[in-house]
């Protein structure tokens, strides 16, 4: 039995925190995975950002509302899912993403916790476990799943390494020539076939 792990943000929804700096003009929260490494580094910049510019919670749902999965992707995992197990390994949080996971029919997901306060404001985070995708294909390997993944950042390298087939889908150009031994695609239907042959 194969499982298939596909990363969430880039790949089936757009980029949550691009949405968020996009409806509260603050440049500072348009940095990615496509452009820091270290998720910790990352993410403890995003809190800074919060408690600095006074953002709640609340803020984040406001953008995660307006947006929709990509064109197709509901369809995609759908189709993907008559034959093979599909999981969602994302370095995202259940507390903003559950309004698109709704849109893409409720998928397995594995992602992290947010700490909130009572008043909304957001505290801090949780990792599940450091490097929660590479982690999780060694594990389903363990289990004796073959595992073909796709993700577009950098914080899917290491799940893309330990899979049985990586692929990099809709990945900037710098990630592609930096690893270029991962096959490579740009929309679901040669995407499917990479998972799926």
């Amino acid at each position: 039995m194969r499982i298939i792990c596909l990363d969430l943000e880039g790949v089936l929804v757009p980029e949550i925190w691009i949405s968020l700096a996009e409806k509260t003009n603050i440049k500072d929260l348009f940095l990615t995975t496509r452009d820091i490494e270290d998720y910790t580094e990352l993410m403890d910049h995003r809190l800074k950002v919060f408690n600095r510019e006074g953002l709640k919670i609340s803020d984040i749902h406001n953008a995660v509302k307006s947006l929709e999965p990509f064109n197709g992707a509901k369809d995609f995992i759908d189709s993907l899912s008559d034959d093979n197990q599909v999981i969602i390994l994302s370095d995202t949080f259940y507390e903003i993403a559950a309004p698109l996971l709704n849109k893409l029919g409720n998928p397995t997901v594995f992602c992290h916790h947010l700490n909130i306060s009572n008043k909304g404001n957001i505290t801090g985070y949780n990792l599940r476990i450091k490097d929660q995708k590479t982690e999780a294909v060694k594990a389903f390997h363990n289990l004796g799943f073959t595992v073909f993944a796709a993700g577009d950042s950098y914080n899917d390298i290491g799940m893309l390494r330990a899979a049985d087939r990586g692929i990099l889908y809709s990945a900037p150009q710098a990630l592609m020539k930096q690893y270029s031994n991962f096959k490579t695609a740009d929309n679901y239907e040669d995407l499917k076939e990479l998972l799926t042959k």
